[in-house]
């Protein structure tokens, strides 16, 4: 496929605008839209594709932005839906495709959808939401349970039904078997597609239909949990094996409506967000053939344990299902501890984290698929560790101290080291800045060879004329041990050889004959004769012809 016919999202590198938290320019301590678009030029220089937005829709903020209150309306909190205008051209102008954060499987309470579904069991919205009787002794319908906490069952007097939700009391469930439901919320999608958005992010969307008969949910070995699962470790919900309240085979149609929808205008690409199940295999399954999803983006990475082992295991089992479907992947993003601080504490990846951002960057650009940077990763940002009197997540409230949440990962960028709040907001931000994030800062970093800033930009526009790591074949290389990972990618008789060492201590790795070290991107291996020679966190790339 030439450089032309390739879909611009494929291979693409995207950025994650967490909008709270990327630039304050009202003075409230909240970012807002005109922030981003004051800052798009330094994400154009990065050299990524495009930016995905986090939801800035009118919210009462019980879950920050993913409790939707009108899908069309902009938070005044944020802005206008004028100022979105002015985002959207000024992105297309810098090149940078936008994507936003769809929210299909629940809303907010206050959406007036709802309002009116909680009213009485007659009125037109009546089954617009997971309505059900109680049990006789008054007990909710089934066993399952909120990743938030407790049962994902509330009680409505109103109607003296419960309803569903799988996250807060306050994001009740879209029923999705409605059709007039898709029909509502395909035009809301519609409306921003017209407004020029390139793609979409789909959020928690295995979680689009659960089963219409509402069977419970079995207890699942403790032996054969998903990893990912709710991210708390005492989080009762990963004790069920959730083939009843996700991944339900309805949601393949309603794919293929949607990605009719979208195709009809030129840049349209459908972004998964797929957790809480068998990710790899949602993946392959949500993302194969021409009519669903393009791509999924799961939380495959982000897990505590980081070694070559776990990564052949994993990109193996991900490489042997997926067929033609096409990943997309991420290190970090708003709902998970930041890459370096996670990653850090490992006994053979701790020490340098600027050199551990450097290597957790050029592995995740090299893999097959698409990729996702959060805001900050390219700074090699550290998680803050947020004391219980100013947490703000539910999720971190409910499940502390074994899980303090996600607000972490979630404090405003860090722009300057020498202007206040690191030159997010002249206020106090709604959350802390880092203590150390001043001197992680952008001003820092600019223009030194040797920062993660740097590194990025480099290895961005190292990586845009490397055809075989942007959409060629991969190979996974078996025969190199533990702490080396390394694979080939391949497209149009060109080959490239990557290897890395997920250790802290140098490390010596014999190959073949036949390959030559690929200069540009910065990292200071070197190759003699047949053995490469890497650096603690080092990285090889060779080509061959």
């Amino acid at each position: 496929m030439s450089e032309s016919a390739r879909p611009w999202w494929k291979g693409a590198v995207i950025y994650q605008i967490y909008p709270r938290s990327f630039q304050d320019t009202t003075g409230t301590g909240i970012g807002d839209l005109n922030g981003i678009t004051e800052r798009l030029g330094y994400i154009a220089d990065l050299g990524v594709d495009a930016i995905w937005i986090s939801p800035f829709f009118k919210s009462p903020m019980k879950d920050y932005g993913y409790d939707v209150a009108d899908y069309r309306c902009v938070d005044p909190m944020f802005g206008t839906n004028d100022d979105f205008d002015r985002l959207i051209d000024r992105a297309h102008t810098l090149g940078l495709k936008v994507m936003v954060d769809m929210v299909y499987a629940h809303t907010s309470n206050q959406h007036a959808w709802f309002i009116e579904s909680r009213a009485n069991r007659d009125n037109p919205k009546a089954d617009w939401y997971v309505w059900a009787d109680p049990r006789p002794d008054g007990t909710p319908p089934n066993n399952w349970l909120s990743v938030f906490g407790g049962p994902a069952w509330q009680w409505e007097p109103r109607r003296s039904q419960y309803y569903l939700h799988h996250f807060l009391v306050s994001q009740p469930n879209l029923n999705w078997h409605n059709p007039a439901v898709a029909d509502a919320m395909f035009a809301d999608t519609k409306f921003w597609l017209d407004k020029g958005v390139d793609g979409l992010r789909l959020d928690a969307i295995s979680t689009l239909f659960s089963d219409a008969a509402l069977r419970s949910n079995p207890p699942v070995d403790p032996a054969d949990r998903v990893a990912e699962m709710a991210g708390a470790g005492n989080n009762p919900i990963a004790m069920q094996n959730h083939i009843y309240d996700r991944d339900q085979p309805e949601m393949l149609p309603m794919f293929n409506r949607l990605r009719k929808l979208v195709e009809q205008y030129p840049s349209g690409f459908l972004l998964g967000e797929i957790a809480d199940v068998d990710s790899i295999a949602a993946v392959a399954k949500y993302t194969r053939g021409r009519d669903r999803l393009h791509s999924g983006y799961t939380f495959q990475l982000m897990q505590a344990q980081f070694d070559a082992g776990m990564l052949k295991a994993l990109v193996g089992r991900l490489e042997r299902e997926l067929d033609d479907g096409w990943m997309t992947w991420s290190l970090s993003n708003h709902d998970s501890p930041r890459s370096v601080s996670r990653f850090g504490v490992l006994p053979h990846l701790s020490g340098d984290r600027a050199a551990l951002a450097k290597l957790l960057m050029a592995l995740q650009l090299s893999l097959r698929g698409s990729v996702c940077i959060y805001q900050g990763e390219e700074l090699g940002l550290t998680e803050v560790d947020i004391p219980y009197e100013r947490l703000l997540d539910p999720w971190g409230i409910e499940f502390w101290p074994d899980f303090k949440g996600r607000d972490g990962c979630r404090t405003p960028m860090a722009w300057s080291s020498h202007e206040v709040n690191c030159g997010f907001s002249i206020v106090e931000p709604w959350l802390p800045v880092g203590p150390d994030h001043g001197g992680l800062a952008v001003d820092v970093q600019d223009g030194d060879e040797n920062s993660v800033l740097e590194a990025y930009r480099r290895f961005l526009a190292w990586r845009h004329n490397q055809a075989p790591i942007i959409d060629g074949d991969f190979l996974l290389r078996d025969d190199l041990d533990d702490p080396i990972f390394a694979f080939e990618r391949s497209k149009d008789g060109q080959r490239m050889l990557c290897v890395f060492n997920l250790s802290n201590e140098p490390r010596d790795v014999a190959i073949e004959d036949g390959w030559h070290p690929s200069d540009g991107h910065g990292f200071g291996a070197d190759l003699d004769g047949g053995k490469v020679t890497l650096p603690a966190f080092g990285a090889f790339f060779a080509s061959s012809a």
